[in-house]
């Protein structure tokens, strides 16, 4: 008589369930300790995908193992089960996020206690459930006390079908990932985080972990920390200054040209000198369609409009720069504006060779043999200036500090450390997520929900549907 694996399978699932075999104990002694935590899964209505085990089974051969060495191991699980995908899903087939959310975690849980994990399911936890939820408000009010949440309005990545704002990674060739939909650049009102408050230290600290180097590497080009300057160009005939940040200030002299992204305020403020206003607002409208990442994708061919009316004075010499309006300048990165030397620098070199704007060579090799009619030159190692006055015959570093230091004595810039790194926008206009703690107060401002009245719960409300101007704002970021 054969064996019959599915009984034999249930049986001792059964028995490990009933008697809590891989429960974390509540053991204050002596006794070595384990926790091992993976990636909560998102409970999707198509129930689990290969890569769910696939990455589950690594950790939990590993929880058995320390099982076997006589530790007290804590390996818990959980639903991230707030999201856009449910409440999508609910749209769609007109039924409440909640009873979708409700099926697909039992339908979830059953996949995977069939699999036979060695979860703890004691400690089952739920992102929908208010209890969990008030202590990630909790958090979130801790953050706002110290000045590392605010409340900004910004330009973010827009999908008009889904009526929420998305990250670059989720925008694919100008469409929505989720849906297909047309993606817009939209200003909207958003929480945010300052992560960058803690740039420098997510640097330092990777000295600290064991990680990689080329991990290591990756995330410090993700941080992005460069030094440089911060530099006021004056606008001829007005009172405005266009503040610029460079790594290059070396470089100053060989600007050609000036270039702002189409969402920099100076446009709107002396939207009355432009002489090409409609022009500059069409440029603007077509770059709203564009992701950040398309935006700055270096292959892609460069686009621009000059903002005729309007010209830069440059801080070192006086010379006067045209100002360009181009989509490859984010308004989210350093200050949305920058000096353009085509002759050392490969983007800007594209873009005046593209536009026929002049190419000023001010660095050459030690045996002056650099001819930048078909190349930028970019070595910052054996460049030496030339046609830079005070710097002439300077090495890059030394001609760095030396225009470094002369805007600082004339007050027109500064020595600046910049990352690529930008805040975290932690909130969208939608319903299926948990609700922020704050209250708007007219006299006050934004004022934070007294602790002992969390959690805020979210609204049990028949009518979910997205909209234009939403005034539910969730913590959902997934």
């Amino acid at each position: 008589m054969g064996y019959n694996f599915k009984e034999i399978e249930k049986k001792w699932q059964e028995k490990w369930e009933n008697e809590g075999t891989f429960n974390a104990k509540a053991d204050y002694s002596c006794k070595k300790k384990w926790y091992g935590l993976i990636e909560f899964p998102y409970p999707s209505g198509q129930g689990l995908h290969v890569g769910h085990p696939r990455s589950y089974t690594a950790l939990d051969i590993i929880a058995r193992k320390k099982r076997l060495e006589g530790y007290n191991v804590l390996y818990p699980i959980g639903f991230d089960a707030f999201g856009l995908p449910a409440e999508n899903y609910a749209i769609k087939n007109n039924i409440h996020p909640k009873y979708v959310t409700e099926q697909n975690i039992n339908h979830f849980r059953e996949q995977l206690k069939s699999i036979g994990f060695s979860f703890d399911w004691s400690r089952e936890i739920n992102t929908t459930d208010p209890k969990y939820y008030k202590w990630t408000q909790w958090i979130f009010i801790q953050l706002f006390k110290k000045g590392l949440a605010y409340k900004a309005t910004m330009p973010i990545n827009y999908c008009t079908s889904c009526k929420v704002g998305l990250a670059n990674e989720e925008v694919v060739n100008g469409v929505c990932e989720r849906c297909g939909g047309e993606v817009i650049q939209k200003e909207k009102s958003q929480w945010m985080l300052k992560i960058t408050d803690y740039a420098q230290r997510l640097i330092d600290d990777l000295d600290e972990v064991d990680f990689l180097d080329k991990i290591k590497t990756q995330q410090k080009n993700w941080i992005g920390r460069s030094e440089g300057a911060e530099v006021s160009f004056k606008i001829d005939g007005t009172d405005k200054n266009l503040l610029i940040y460079t790594t290059r200030p070396d470089t100053m002299f060989g600007a050609t040209y000036m270039v702002v992204s189409p969402e920099h305020p100076i446009l709107n403020e002396l939207k009355d000198k432009i002489t090409n206003l409609n022009e500059v607002l069409t440029y603007k409208e077509q770059a709203t369609k564009k992701s950040d990442f398309e935006r700055t994708e270096l292959s892609k061919e460069k686009t621009g409009i000059e903002v005729k009316g309007l010209k830069a004075i440059n801080p070192l010499n006086g010379k006067l720069l045209p100002i360009w309006t181009s989509d490859y300048v984010l308004i989210t990165y350093g200050t949305g504006a920058i000096m353009a030397v085509p002759a050392h620098d490969t983007r800007d070199f594209e873009f005046a060779t593209k536009f026929g704007l002049p190419i000023n060579q001010v660095i050459t090799n030690k045996e002056n043999t650099i001819n930048v009619d078909k190349e930028p030159y970019i070595d910052t190692v054996n460049g030496v200036l030339i046609n830079s006055d005070f710097i002439d015959g300077m090495d890059v570093k030394s001609a760095i500090s030396a225009v470094i230091k002369n805007l600082e004595e004339k007050g027109i810039g500064k020595k600046k450390v910049n990352y690529k790194l930008r805040d975290w926008v932690f909130s969208r206009q939608r319903y299926w997520g948990e609700p922020i703690p704050m209250v708007y107060c007219k006299k006050c401002g934004w004022v934070p929900l007294d602790e002992k009245d969390l959690p805020l719960e979210l609204p049990d409300v028949e009518e979910f549907l997205p909209g234009e101007n939403r005034r539910i704002s969730s913590c959902e970021t997934n």
